[in-house]
C-alpha cells in the first residue's frame, strides 16, 4: 500500500487529536455571557461540552493511498472531473482546496478539474453549470444537489451516458448516485448537534430550528437527528424556519423568532452560514446570556463565534474530504470502472452499505486550537 505524505501528515494530526481527547481536554464556556451583550441578564453558569475533532481522517487516507495504487502507471489523460456545490458559501472553500489538491496529486490538469459554486444558491445556476460541463465533455462530478428531486432526471441521462456521478454533502436517495455517498453520515451529526444542545440547556426549554432548506436530505436528516437527542427532556421544538440558503433571511428569522418568544433559549443552526447569522441576531438582541446557539461547520466566523463564547458549539464536518477524496474516486470511476473503484471503496463503508463518512465532530471552546491546527495542516486555514 502507497503511504503518501498526505497520508503521514494526517496520520500525525490524527494521533495528535487523539492525545488531545485521550486527556479530556474538551471544556467550553458554552453557557457564559459575552462582553457587551447588554441584556442585564446574569450569566449561567459555564456547561461543559464534549468536543471530538478526530473525524475519520485515518481511514480515508488509507483509502486515498489504495486508489492511488491502483491507478498508478495508468493514463489519466482522458479524465475530466468537476466539483459542483449547492452554494458559494465559506464553507465549500475546504471543499474546493481538497478538491484540487487531490487533482494535483494524481497529476491531473488543473484545467481537467473543475470547481463550481453557485453564487446566490439557485437551482437554475447549478443547472446551468451541469450542461456546460456535458458540452465541454466532462467525464463525472460530485455534487451537493439543491434540489435532490429535480436532479433525479438529469443524473439519470448523465449517467446513461457514461458520466459518474457522486454525491457529497447530502445523500442522493431514490437517484442513480444513491449507491455512493461521500460525506457526514448526517442523521448522526444532528443528533450530536441535539444532544449538545440539551447539555447547554439543562434538559429544558425551546428551540428554534433555522435551515436552508426543509427538504434536501441533509437537513431533513439532520434536524430528525436533532429531534431525536432531545427526546426524554423538557426541550421542545417551537419553530423551523426555511431561509432559503440566504444568511440575511436567517438573521431576520432569527430576530423575529427572539421578539415575539422570549422563552425561546436554544436555536440550531443547521446550514454553515446559519451559526453566525443566528449570533449576530442574539448578539443584536442583547440575549447572548439566557439563548444557547448550536450550529453546523465551521466557518470563519462561526468560529469566532465559538471564541467568544456566543455560540456553545459547532457540528463540523470535512468538506476539504469531500473534495480531495471525491477526486480520487471520479478518477478512479473514469480509468479502473465503477466496479473496481467501488471494490476498494466498500471496506470503508458505513453499515448502511452507501455512505462513505468525511466524519463528525465538534468544536468547542477549549477544542478550537486543535481544530484549527488540522486546518493548517491541511491547507484550509
Amino acid at each position: 500500500m502507497l503511504r503518501t505524505r498526505r497520508s503521514r501528515t494526517l496520520a500525525t494530526a490524527t494521533a495528535v487529536l487523539l492525545s488531545l481527547a485521550a486527556t479530556g481536554c474538551s471544556k467550553s464556556a458554552g453557557g457564559s455571557d459575552t462582553a457587551g451583550s447588554g441584556s442585564g441578564t446574569k450569566a449561567a453558569a459555564p456547561i461543559t461540552l464534549a468536543g471530538s475533532v478526530t473525524f475519520n481522517q485515518a481511514n480515508l487516507a488509507k483509502l486515498d493511498a489504495e486508489l492511488k495504487s491502483a491507478l498508478a502507471g495508468k493514463d489519466l489523460s482522458k479524465v475530466d472531473i468537476a466539483m459542483v456545490v449547492n452554494v458559494a458559501a465559506d464553507y465549500w472553500k475546504a471543499g474546493q482546496v481538497g478538491f484540487l489538491k487531490g487533482c494535483s496529486d494524481l497529476g491531473i490538469a488543473k484545467s481537467k478539474c473543475t470547481y463550481f459554486a453557485p453564487p446566490n444558491g439557485k437551482l437554475t445556476e447549478q443547472n446551468s453549470e451541469l450542461e456546460t460541463l456535458r458540452s465541454q465533455g466532462v467525464t463525472g462530478y460530485s455534487i451537493s444537489a439543491i434540489d435532490p428531486t429535480s436532479a433525479a432526471g438529469t443524473i439519470h441521462t448523465d449517467v446513461q451516458k457514461g458520466i459518474s456521478v457522486l454525491a457529497i454533502d447530502s445523500p442522493l436517495p431514490g437517484t442513480d448516485a444513491a449507491s455512493l455517498y461521500l460525506g457526514t453520515p448526517n442523521y448522526t451529526a444532528g443528533f450530536q448537534a441535539g444532544t449538545a444542545m440539551k447539555q447547554v440547556l439543562g434538559g429544558k426549554g425551546k428551540v428554534a430550528i433555522l435551515v436552508g432548506s426543509l427538504t434536501a436530505s441533509n437537513a431533513t436528516q439532520r434536524i430528525a437527528g436533532f429531534e431525536a437527542a432531545l427526546k426524554g427532556t423538557k426541550i421542545t421544538v417551537a419553530q423551523k424556519v426555511n431561509d432559503n440558503l440566504q444568511a440575511s433571511t436567517a438573521t431576520s428569522d432569527a430576530e423575529t423568532i427572539l421578539a415575539n418568544n422570549p422563552d425561546v433559549n436554544g436555536l440550531y443552526g443547521v446550514y454553515s452560514y446559519d451559526g453566525p447569522a443566528l449570533a449576530q441576531a442574539v448578539t443584536s438582541a442583547g440575549k447572548t446570556a439566557s439563548v444557547h446557539i448550536v450550529s453546523d461547520d465551521s466557518d470563519a466566523q462561526t468560529l469566532k463565534f465559538i471564541k467568544s463564547g456566543v455560540i456553545s458549539g459547532t457540528v463540523v464536518q470535512m468538506p476539504y474530504q469531500q473534495g480531495y477524496t471525491g477526486a480520487y474516486i471520479l478518477a478512479a470511476e473514469k480509468v479502473l470502472g465503477k466496479d473496481k473503484t467501488m471494490a476498494l471503496v466498500k471496506p470503508y463503508l458505513e453499515k448502511d452499505g452507501s455512505t462513505l463518512s468525511s466524519g463528525v465532530g465538534l468544536v468547542t471552546k477549549s477544542d478550537l486550537g486543535a481544530y484549527q491546527s488540522l486546518e493548517s495542516q491541511l491547507g484550509i486555514g
